[in-house]
């Protein structure tokens, strides 16, 4: 099956947090599924399944060893997730700038010793969130400092 066709699969595959886990394991170098069982705590058919689930979709390969088999992470199908991630990332990028620009307001704030006076453009009233009128500051700030 080649994988690049079926981008489902790839999805599918580290939906689960166990599958997520191995391929993070197997991206530290090759291991077997002894290796893989002593890891998790699960047994090893079920590690066997998510290790087919994974070689199904393209994202693992075994390579024999003697009598065992070493599984290695085969990475190309994660483009797909890359890819589709990458298309959000203005959604989240938006959010940090302005979470890194309040950050970088409040680290000002505490520099100056974070009087009143100072605070006043950060305060907020709930009425201004849509509630009753009691006010709310941000007094996190000054506890923190």
């Amino acid at each position: 099956m080649t994988n690049a066709r079926f981008p489902d699969e790839t999805f599918r595959a580290i939906a689960d947090p166990t599958r997520r886990a191995i391929l993070d394991a197997l991206a530290g170098g090759e291991r077997s599924v002894t290796e893989l069982c002593a890891m998790f705590d699960v047994t090893q058919s079920a590690i066997s399944q998510h290790l087919r689930v994974l070689r199904d979709a393209g994202l693992v390969a075994p390579r024999r060893e003697g009598r065992s088999r070493l599984y290695h992470v085969e990475a190309a199908p994660l483009r797909a997730v890359y890819d589709w991630a990458a298309h959000y990332e203005r959604f989240w990028a938006k959010k940090l700038d302005a979470l890194g620009a309040l950050l970088d307001r409040e680290a000002d704030i505490a520099r100056r010793g974070a009087d009143l006076e100072t605070l006043a453009p950060f305060a907020v009233t709930l009425d201004q969130l849509g509630a009753c009128g009691l006010h709310f500051s941000l007094l996190l700030m000054m506890a923190s400092s």
